[in-house]
């Protein structure tokens, strides 16, 4: 049976209580913007929460205690005028099938790219793992240029392909994959298997693929993650509002002489819900991911 001692307590004290602040801390930005999302334009500056009653004193405006909640001061206005005037389903559904398409094209990408670096003999080999360790130090701002030299040659310019195209074999995730396969999936196994007849495409489905399902989970979020929350590459790539991300498409919503900031709020709480719904289902492959890659890596 666990004992508690007054040590034992005090240690988790010092543990827990250091956490606790840096989770209020973390979860301070996210309180703001859902308040925000609820509140007038009148009411938006009032206070950084929920909004407070203003009183007229000595001919100056000032707010009350932070007690005086001004209710007329919440609306659902914001999430009405943004689904009714501003056309964020399209970006919506732009950024569901970009996100989609790239998480599951990258990953399996990746996952090819790593196995054949992983488990194949052949010329070149070192030559490109080299290549791929060093596109992971490049920043990928320095790559917007040539990407986009490079697409305007091919034609996909203002084109969902040329966001696509370019993330479907990322070198981080190749090398990702590439220590996962070599230490998850032993050569005896895959041996084993092409003695039975097995073709290497089945090979690859059927084997490789269940033995790094950890690290394919984890690489679908991030990449998903990634693609949903990308600005600049849309921004560069996409000309067409009515081909505009989610990201991109609440940027736009800024006016040039007068901006609804409750309306970009209520877009921005838009716009992290999938992604939040996505994250508490994959957290246990994710982290599963994260941690098997540390520990054997």
């Amino acid at each position: 049976m666990h004992s508690t001692t007054p040590a034992s307590v005090s240690k988790q004290l010092l543990i827990y209580i250091p956490l606790t602040v840096f989770a209020v801390l973390t979860l301070i930005p996210f309180a703001y913007l859902v308040f925000s999302a609820f509140k007038t334009q009148e009411a938006f500056f009032t206070s950084p929460f929920w909004p407070i009653n203003q009183y007229e004193v000595d001919g100056r405006t000032v707010n009350g205690p932070w007690y005086d909640v001004n209710w007329n001061g919440l609306t659902l206005d914001n999430f009405i005028n943004l689904f009714t005037m501003t056309g964020i389903g399209r970006a919506v559904v732009n950024s569901a099938f970009l996100a989609s398409v790239t998480s599951i094209l990258a990953t399996l990408g990746s996952a090819m790219g790593g196995y054949a670096l992983a488990k194949y003999e052949f010329p070149g080999r070192r030559l490109i793992t080299n290549t791929v360790l060093i596109s992971l130090v490049i920043p990928g701002a320095l790559l917007l240029a040539p990407t986009y030299q490079l697409l305007y040659w091919m034609g996909l310019l203002d084109s969902f392909a040329g966001l696509i195209v370019p993330a479907m074999a990322p070198a981080f995730g190749v090398y990702l994959f590439r220590q996962a396969v070599l230490t998850s999936v032993p050569d005896a196994m895959l041996e084993a298997g092409r003695i039975d007849g097995c073709s290497e495409m089945r090979l690859f489905f059927t084997m490789v693929v269940p033995m790094v399902k950890p690290m394919i989970g984890a690489f679908v979020l991030i990449t998903f993650l990634g693609t949903w929350n990308n600005f600049i590459g849309p921004q560069i790539i996409l000309q067409t509002p009515e081909k505009f991300p989610l990201a991109v498409a609440v940027a736009q919503m800024r006016g040039l002489y007068n901006t609804d900031y409750g309306m970009i709020m209520a877009g921005t709480l838009v716009s992290i819900a999938p992604v939040l719904a996505l994250f508490l289902m994959l957290q246990r492959d994710f982290i599963a991911g994260l941690t098997s890659g540390a520990v054997k890596g």
